[in-house]
């Protein structure tokens, strides 16, 4: 594998330089591929009625959704087309992000600020009202979490310096001073929260707050030993391959750059070797992501990555032209984000594209 920050060996590019050149082709003709009867699907076919399917409705859905896929679209493809939603997304952000710098100088104000971010947080589900009630029992962690996910993000879009966002230490400064190693290393915490711990590490030592992976990593694998599995709940055992699958997925800071295949050595060979499992106890969006880190890991050619992508082509939906939700739901808005990993794993380029800087 080439050290490019950006480009993938050979054997990570499977799908081949037709896949970015079929996805931009076929732009203005969504539903223009039908699978016949009795014929395979097309991985990059699919992924271009997915495509198609969102980018028409994309205009009107949540900006943050927006965002999500934009963001995710260019650092796949590298088009301009999605530049306008980056740019109206990083304009935002330095908004908020200029108004938290400000408030910063009030003393109380992250106290405030992680209580209003809790009052504010969703309880539709079981998993949403056990992090509510969690994140509330965690002081200024919400809103820290939160200004350090907006900092990252800034950073990526070259935007995380004095010209843009004047003051920006002080933030930093403020991010120094929590206390988020008892956060992340704790097992209540990871056992509701894996991902985020992932991703909240990640952010950390992108920003030079601290670099907390490798004791974040270690937690993770104690509490989380593959002998375990068996004994996990459906909520837990899905947790956990979800967590693993963003410790790839922060280390590639989100689809930017590749990630070492021996560095995640036992992330890839505990997916391979719990494939069935998988497939069988997590849901599309999960197990896609599963795919992902292989392609992340220049492995794309591990046969994980064939079967994942047959499991993602059975659950297409052609009617619909999305992958639809784990009990059938097509709602385009719930199911943003598992269909923009589906574009990703169906047709996965031969290079990242990092940014964009704005």
């Amino acid at each position: 594998m080439r050290t490019d920050s950006t480009v993938y060996s050979a054997r990570s590019a499977q799908s081949g330089g037709l896949v970015l050149a079929f996805l931009l082709a076929l732009v203005l003709l969504p539903g223009c591929v039908t699978q016949q009867p009795g014929q395979t699907a097309d991985p990059v076919a699919v992924a271009e009625q997915i495509r198609a399917r969102f980018e028409q409705a994309l205009p009107g859905l949540p900006l943050d959704k927006q965002r999500h896929y934009a963001q995710r679209l260019y650092r796949m493809t590298g088009a301009a087309r999605y530049l306008p939603m980056n740019r109206a997304y990083g304009k935002r952000l330095v908004r908020r992000l200029n108004k938290a710098f400000t408030g910063l100088e009030t003393p109380g104000y992250a106290a405030r600020r992680a209580r209003e971010i809790v009052t504010d947080y969703p309880t539709r589900t079981k998993k949403q009202r056990r992090r509510k009630q969690m994140l509330a029992a965690w002081g200024d962690i919400a809103f820290a979490k939160s200004l350090a996910f907006e900092l990252v993000q800034a950073k990526s879009y070259g935007l995380l310096n004095e010209h843009d966002l004047p003051g920006y230490q002080r933030a930093l400064d403020y991010l120094a001073a929590v206390d988020f190693r008892d956060f992340l290393l704790d097992a209540d915490v990871m056992a509701i929260y894996a991902s985020q711990v992932a991703n909240l590490a990640y952010y950390l030592n992108t920003l030079g707050v601290a670099d907390l992976r490798q004791d974040v990593i270690a937690a993770f694998r104690r509490q989380y030993p593959p002998q375990r599995d068996a004994k996990l709940s459906q909520a837990e055992y899905r947790n956990k391959i979800y967590g693993m699958t963003h410790l790839v997925i922060a280390a590639s800071a989100y689809y930017q750059k590749p990630v070492s295949a021996r560095r995640f050595r036992w992330v890839l060979d505990e997916f391979a070797a719990n494939l069935d499992t998988i497939l069988t106890r997590t849901k599309e969006d999960i197990y896609t992501g599963v795919g992902i880190c292989f392609l992340l890991a220049g492995e794309g050619d591990d046969p994980a990555v064939a079967r994942l992508r047959a499991a993602l082509l059975q659950a297409f939906d052609p009617a619909a032209r999305m992958i639809p939700a784990e009990h059938g739901g097509v709602n385009l808005n719930k199911g943003e984000h598992r269909n923009v990993l589906a574009i990703m794993l169906l047709a996965w380029p031969e290079a990242l594209h990092p940014g964009p800087e704005l």
